[in-house]
């Protein structure tokens, strides 16, 4: 296949552009990428690079017409051929469509009405935007994205509309344009709405822009949304829709009309959310004495007025309807046990009472009788690893264990990921396998390396590096765990890159084990007949007394004691040194703000 010199131009490096950039990239192609920081910016980049072709897959302003004048380039767009607008899949779950899709359109002086180079289509399913955008988005914009690069190079011209390329029938939308979604096109009725109608509002305002709302009257935005069991909502039986009655694993639970539902982020505003800006500080400065106005934990964002809330707990072991952050359940005859731990944390962040909960459910399952103990992160993260809002809100007073500074609240927080990293690595006496269901990133990658085995879906995407916030050096013993697997020189030539991997690319490097192909439910699927293939294998007595010797040796040779010291005194001057790199690049992180520069390890044209 011909080469091509591709620039991506994108608003941020997100899930989807990382993705396409690394399909690009597979198939040879010369791939930079420039943030859309201005037009004259994007110019430069386009004279410097001199690309064949500019994809755009996550804008927030138009291309300028200078560049898709005199350029071809193909936007990304999350919608079938005839949708247009900026809030395509945030309609498409308002409306409840049955069935959605990606086109691969040219730029042109209309926003998403250019001719149709490629698309491809996928089944909703009952989830909020953010995991539809990184699972089905994504998986069917790179097949799209793959076609319409081949047609380029082949020289085919686009066409006014296209046969969608993968999955059933999913017919080109009206052609009409639809407007950026409203606050009061996704406004919860509490005593109107059902708990279907409520989730399917709160799932396409997720991520961005939060469904406005009123908790405690107390103007705020509210993210995460999860439907409550009948048993959950049976000691209210009195319960008013809109009422709040309990609290449970950082969430709150709300009265609907016909249920209920668990809230799990929020963020307070201002009396009047039109003034101001609601995603900052009030004083737009992150001062101490202002009210956070980033995302936290409902518990943590409204602390005062939930605490008097109270605590519904659930066991570990139960029934998957049952919502919580951490659930455990079994399979498999008596003598060959296979076990599974899910932590589902928001956005793959883990916070000190995260890491605390994850530790604790770890040492619980430790006494059951499995071979095989199968940890399976949430739907759209494995783990991003510590919860970098959690230790932001500690510099407004709203720490845990009431820490009231961010250095302070990181280093409790990283010492609390190295607690669960260490008691991984430590469990000796059964096959540990970490499984990616979604991407890791961070201190989340290592922790996965923390098990024996890691197994990931093809689409899952790896972060395994530190040093893009604020050139932080990384803990969880990640000097012991990533050189053991890739080697030494090969361990830092991937900390140093910064770039995103994907998960066939990890595992032809060595970095996992496994690599699945197909959907979220057929991965699940064939993790658990391979993990029952383990439990049952004849030698694996065997394979446990070479885990237990080789960890004594390791221990031996450096205890892991001495990893751990090492990392941290580099961390410690991360978060207390003079250089305040790390809390700059937190900051502008957890209040999102804009780009000032394309980072070099990305702009290849700058380098």
């Amino acid at each position: 296949m011909t080469a091509l010199r591709i620039l991506l131009l994108c608003h941020s490096f997100n899930s989807l552009s990382q993705r396409l950039f690394v399909a690009l990239r597979k198939q040879g192609h010369e791939t930079s990428v420039e943030l859309d920081i201005s037009d004259g910016v994007t110019e430069e980049a386009v004279a410097l690079f001199k690309p064949d072709l500019l994809v755009a897959p996550f804008l927030k302003r138009r291309i300028p017409e200078g560049v898709w004048r005199r350029l071809p380039c193909l936007v990304v767009h999350p919608g079938p051929p005839g949708d247009q607008g900026p809030s395509a899949l945030d309609w498409a779950l308002l409306d409840g469509a049955p069935r959605w899709g990606v086109t691969v359109l040219q730029a042109t002086g209309d926003y998403d009405a250019g001719p149709v180079w490629a698309s491809a289509g996928f089944a909703m399913r009952d989830a909020p935007k953010g995991i539809l955008y990184r699972h089905e988005v994504a998986d069917a914009a790179e097949t799209a994205l793959l076609q319409a690069v081949r047609r380029f190079i082949a020289g085919r011209l686009p066409d006014a509309a296209m046969p969608q390329v993968r999955g059933a029938a999913c017919p080109p939308a009206p052609a009409r344009w639809r407007p950026l979604a409203r606050q009061a096109d996704r406004a919860i009725d509490w005593a109107a709405h059902t708990t279907a109608q409520a989730l399917a509002r709160l799932h396409s305002a997720d991520g961005q822009p939060g469904v406005v709302d009123r908790l405690f009257g107390q103007p705020c935005r509210i993210w995460d949304g999860h439907a409550a069991t009948a048993q959950a909502l049976q000691p209210f039986p009195d319960a008013l829709p809109g009422q709040v009655l309990a609290q449970r694993d950082g969430a709150v639970l709300r009265a609907t009309r016909d249920g209920g539902v668990w809230i799990g982020q929020a963020c307070a505003l201002e009396a009047d959310p039109a003034a101001g800006h609601p995603g900052l500080c009030a004083d737009g400065t992150g001062s101490p004495n202002a009210a956070p106005r980033f995302k936290l934990p409902m518990t943590l964002a409204l602390a005062r007025q939930c605490a008097a809330l109270p605590a519904l707990d659930v066991a570990l072991e139960r029934d998957a309807a049952e919502w919580a952050e951490l659930r455990y359940a079994e399979s498999g005859p008596p003598q060959a046990r296979v076990g599974a731990l899910f932590f589902d944390f928001y956005n793959g962040a883990m916070s000190v009472r995260q890491c605390r909960a994850l530790l604790a459910a770890l040492e619980a399952v430790r006494h059951r009788p499995v071979k095989v103990l199968l940890l399976l992160g949430g739907r759209d993260f494995f783990s991003n690893g510590i919860h970098l809002n959690c230790i932001e809100a500690a510099a407004h007073g709203l720490g845990e264990d009431g820490v009231d500074s961010a250095a302070d609240a990181s280093w409790h927080n990283i010492q609390a990921m190295n607690d669960v990293a260490r008691s991984l690595i430590t469990t000796t006496d059964r096959l540990t396998v970490a499984v990616l269901r979604g991407n890791a990133g961070a201190g989340g990658a290592f922790l996965a390396l923390a098990a024996d085995e890691v197994w990931a879906r093809q689409g899952v995407l790896l972060n395994p590096h530190y040093k893009n916030m604020g050139n932080l050096y990384g803990s969880e013993y990640w000097t012991y765990l990533l050189p053991r697997r890739l080697g030494q020189q090969a361990a830092q030539h991937l900390m140093q890159q910064r770039l995103p991997v994907s998960a066939p690319m990890a595992r032809e490097m060595g970095l996992i084990d496994c690599c699945f192909d197909g959907m979220a439910a057929a991965f699940e699927a064939q993790v658990l007949v391979q993990a029952q293939a383990l439990a049952s294998a004849y030698n694996l007595p065997e394979r446990l007394l070479r885990k237990q010797e080789q960890r004594a040796r390791d221990e031996a040779a450096r205890p892991l004691a001495h990893y751990r010291q090492e990392e941290l005194s580099r961390m410690h001057r991360n978060f207390y040194g003079f250089d305040p790199s790390y809390h700059v690049a937190r900051y502008h992180f957890v209040h999102k703000l804009a780009h000032a520069w394309t980072p070099r390890h990305l702009a290849l044209h700058r380098s």
